[in-house]
């Protein structure tokens, strides 16, 4: 299926490795010129350079003149922005009674504050051009919380919450504003996670692994091309009705009617 997205320009954070790799190979795979970035320039110019018509930049998402210079870079080079894709690292692993409140302030800097920056910037042009397409990849952990995972539980409902008030207000412009939750995906952040859980359990990590998989339906873990190819429909043409929703990539793990 043509996705429409021909010609169209990208900035995916967070895209030297993981879901957001897969995201900007999905859209680039649909024609899209994409700008890839990451707090290593290198790796983000490697990556970009296999690809059809992308750059890499380099930025650590945390600095606040980060996203501002991004964007600049990426429309210096292709022109004004389409679609973003918001995708970051994970905040630290750890419990509700382990974390310090002003653990909550690196979530935020990390999570929450580039997201609104990144929106506050490309969205006039969007506006004006009556397209524009933003996502956002979050976690399933903002449906069921992960004992481990404190930081992630609650500060991505922040960016659930921007992106649901954000999508009401753009709606009429031709801009979507949309979330996606990963599950268990095949990357290294999962992986780091399974080693944490085997050595703060004393069980093997193969066993960690076989026991996440039990509470897969599908029984596997996703691969990152498979989340990516969600991604680039909700940037799609077709998608343009699909608007303030929060879609999960999890292999029916998620119990929750919603």
């Amino acid at each position: 299926m043509d996705l429409g997205l021909s010609g169209k320009v990208a900035l995916v954070t967070g895209s030297t490795s993981g879901l957001g790799l897969a995201s900007a190979k999905a859209l680039a795979a649909e024609g899209v010129r994409v700008a890839i970035c990451g707090r290593r320039g290198d790796i983000a110019q490697r990556e970009a350079s296999a690809m059809p018509d992308a750059i890499g930049l380099e930025g650590d998402i945390t600095d606040p003149d980060a996203p501002r210079r991004l964007v600049a870079a990426t429309i210096d080079a292709f022109g004004p922005i389409d679609i973003l894709v918001g995708s970051t690292g994970g905040p630290p692993p750890g419990t509700a009674l382990d974390v310090e409140a002003d653990a909550y302030d690196g979530a935020l800097d990390l999570l929450v504050k580039p997201m609104v920056r990144l929106s506050h910037l490309v969205l006039p042009t969007m506006r004006e051009r009556g397209f524009g397409r933003i996502v956002f990849v979050t976690s399933t952990t903002v449906r069921e919380p992960a004992t481990m995972l404190v930081l992630s539980n609650a500060v991505r409902m922040a960016v659930h919450g921007f992106a649901k008030s954000l999508a009401h207000q753009v709606a009429s412009d031709g801009v979507t504003v949309n979330c996606v939750q990963p599950g268990r995906i095949a990357t290294d952040r999962v992986a780091s996670l399974d080693t944490a859980a085997a050595d703060a359990t004393g069980r093997s990590l193969d066993d960690v692994q076989n026991a996440a998989r039990r509470t897969i339906p599908t029984g596997r873990y996703g691969e990152p091309s498979e989340f990516g190819s969600v991604v680039a429909f909700l940037c799609s043409q077709q998608a343009a009705y699909v608007t303030g929703a929060s879609v999960p990539v999890d292999g029916g793990a998620l119990r929750g009617h919603f």
